[in-house]
């Protein structure tokens, strides 16, 4: 009966390929085998619970199999129908054209940017390594030996383009050494990329080179042979270590362009369907399925999972029962991944005259965090020296001690994006720190956590160009233009400490969209008229005015050189100006117009004031004269002497405030001359 289930599932791929128009034959027609070895021998899930939290977890790497994951979702009995199948890649289907978590039961995360998949089941199989460590069932009366609430496996299928990318290499490594014997990958081994032969670009040994970075590695040379990747799997799940099964297949294989790139993303003529459906013993009516066969499969995985899913499920009960007193709370974020906390009501021992920077302050929340949620966990990338985006009182994460709460990700920004997906999709809420500067690197990862919408939160520290002799490479100009052009991701950048806490405190109740928090390196005061509760409006007065002449809108560290500029003009001149904060842009403008228009009303000089790219900034201004910000990269100098090369000191700034009153001054000068 396999070799019917597999032909059942080539011909529904090839079928769902051909109606849509578009799609990828060649995998579904190389890597079928694989699949059903995997779901039909391996994976334990419960299809009729497909969030059960101990099932194992299977990412399509090469997400442009996608035609073949669904195939082979319908056979297992997933919430997928005939009509799906046939709606693939079509307006709002459940059958995207790449694998979409949330759209397709039995998707366990997005992919088909080639590697991010990769990295991502790291992240999980890392998940599932700190959850085991944590929710350990004591002996008792009811149970022979200490157990673990939490084990199971995370699978991957990749490709050769996936085999390419430089994120699958940084996941890898750190997978590796941190020795993740529960993650398993399936190489796809066809040697055949979209423009060619492998041996154009690809020729390196991968195995080797995965063996150098400590996994298990095998490979099984016939990628039919179901047997031989059967027995492969299960050398891998005993191995102890991260295992690569690297699986020679062909692409294409039985259409009549098999082995050839032109089978990779190309829809078969019907003279090839009609003979490849003939070698497969298929009738050539569309989307046929082979009723017994069906039967067959569900009853191959019904028969595998069901016992593993009624001992989880009685262990759960004792853990409940026993270990939390009956209070399911305790363990209900890993179900919802919700948070529902203010952390406004929390106690915060601040001093009000201290100058601090706010990257050591964010550490103090981040502790704070720590301490009354557990399943907040995260790290730096290999910076965390330089962020302080760690838990202090707790441990790193290592080989054989996944107790930890802190993640060393090492350098290795993109995958550690990757990997807090990976960590958010199974029930945490993590954070990854880097350099404001390096966000660009991060910023892939960043783009599949807004797709997914996962509450991951990405710190930025060392914010503007104040930083000074580390020159423009580190000098950050066009990063908060491309982060806050990132639909789904809130962007906030407080002014201070108080307006930290309120910032974190949005991002925590927010459950369905990342986060980016960017912080300064420099010093700052708490300012009197900040208020983290108005951080939930998105911007607020910090700098009331007695009669409103202009409005100065600012972020972060400028807030305080906006402020300092509207005290000297009204001194000086009697030029009154409202500062406004605007910690989250995004935040902002989903507030009513109504309340908009209080705060900026229109009529009235507005100008931008930002150590930043003035992109996205000009909704708010008349023209681009009224934009206090940065267009340029910076220079490797003192503070002082990088901000007046740029324009961006109190001098500059002011002359530049005071050039656009010039009419004011006149208007003052007629009415003195009245008098």
């Amino acid at each position: 009966m396999d070799r019917e289930i597999i032909a059942n599932i080539k011909g529904l791929a090839i079928d769902m390929i051909n109606e849509a128009g578009s799609g990828h034959p060649g995998i579904a027609l190389g890597a079928a085998p694989i699949l059903y070895t995997l779901y039909s021998k391996h994976l334990n899930i419960s299809t009729s619970d497909s969030k059960w939290l101990n099932r194992d977890r299977f990412v399509m790497s090469a997400g442009h199999g996608s035609a073949l994951l669904y195939a082979t979702l319908f056979y297992a009995g997933y919430d997928l129908l005939i009509d799906d199948l046939k709606c693939f890649r079509k307006l709002d289907s459940r059958t995207p054209g790449h694998p979409e978590y949330g759209k397709t039961d039995g998707v366990d995360a997005s992919t088909g940017v080639l590697g991010q998949g990769f990295a991502t089941a790291v992240g999980m199989a890392l998940a599932e390594k700190m959850l085991e460590a944590k929710y350990i069932i004591p002996s008792s009366s009811r149970i022979e030996r200490d157990r673990s609430l939490i084990n199971y496996n995370v699978y991957c299928l990749c490709s050769d383009g996936d085999m390419m990318e430089g994120v699958t290499n940084e996941a890898a490594s750190l997978a590796g050494n941190l020795n993740l014997d529960n993650l398993i990958v399936l190489y796809d081994s066809n040697n055949v990329t979209l423009d060619g032969d492998t041996s154009i670009t690809f020729t390196e040994k991968v195995l080797d080179k995965f063996k150098a970075m400590g996994w298990y590695t095998d490979i099984v040379k016939n990628g039919n042979d179901i047997s031989a990747i059967d027995k492969a799997i299960d050398k891998a799940k005993g191995s102890g270590m991260p295992s690569i099964i690297e699986i020679k297949t062909i692409l294409g294989d039985g259409s009549l362009l098999a082995g050839s790139k032109e089978v990779h993303g190309k829809v078969l003529e019907e003279k090839d369907v009609e003979q490849l459906k003939q070698k497969l013993g298929l009738p050539l009516e569309k989307f046929y399925v082979n009723d017994e066969a069906v039967k067959d499969f569900r009853k191959k995985l019904l028969d595998r999972s069901s016992y593993k899913y009624e001992e989880w499920s009685h262990n759960y009960k004792i853990y409940v029962d026993e270990i939390l007193k009956g209070d399911r709370r305790k363990i209900d974020y890993l179900f919802k991944n919700e948070v529902n906390i203010d952390l406004l009501r929390l106690y915060w021992d601040l001093d009000l005259n201290a100058k601090n920077e706010l990257r050591k302050s964010n550490q103090m929340v981040i502790d704070k965090i720590s301490s009354v949620l557990p399943n907040f966990v995260g790290g730096s990338a290999d910076v965390s020296s330089s962020t302080y985006a760690t838990i202090s009182k707790s441990i790193a994460v290592t080989d054989g001690r996944y107790n930890g709460k802190n993640i060393c990700f090492g350098t290795r920004e993109y995958a550690m994006g990757s990997i807090l997906n990976g960590l958010a999709l199974s029930g945490f809420r993590p954070f990854g720190a880097t350099f404001l500067a390096f966000s660009d690197l991060v910023k892939p990862a960043i783009r599949m956590s807004a797709l997914m919408k996962l509450p991951v939160t990405y710190i930025f520290t060392h914010d503007s160009i104040s930083i000074g002799a580390d020159g423009p490479t580190h000098q950050p100009v066009e990063q908060l233009a491309m982060l806050r052009a990132t639909p789904n991701l809130n962007v906030y950048r407080p002014c201070d400490v108080k307006e930290l806490i309120g910032c974190w405190n949005i991002i925590l109740n927010t459950n369905d969209a990342p986060s980016a928090l960017v912080v300064s390196k420099q010093q700052t005061a708490i300012l009197p008229t900040t208020d983290a509760g108005m951080c939930g409006r998105g911007a607020y007065i910090v700098r009331r005015e007695e009669k409103l002449h202009g409005i100065i809108i600012a972020t972060g560290t400028d807030v305080h050189m906006a402020i300092v500029l509207a005290n000297d003009l009204y001194n000086k001149y009697k030029l009154d100006l409202r500062v406004v904060s605007m910690p989250c842009m995004e935040i902002y403008n989903m507030q009513p117009q109504g309340y908009k228009d209080l705060l900026l009303p229109k009529g009235y000089r507005i100008f931008v004031l930002e150590s930043g790219s003035s992109f996205g900034w000009h909704q708010f201004v008349y023209d681009n004269s009224y934009l206090l910000t940065i267009d340029e990269y910076g220079t490797s100098a003192s503070k002082g002497e990088v901000e007046k090369k740029l324009g961006h000191d109190f001098v500059s700034l002011r002359a530049k405030i005071l050039d656009k009153f010039t009419s004011f001054f006149v208007k003052l000068e007629e009415r003195y001359l009245q008098r």
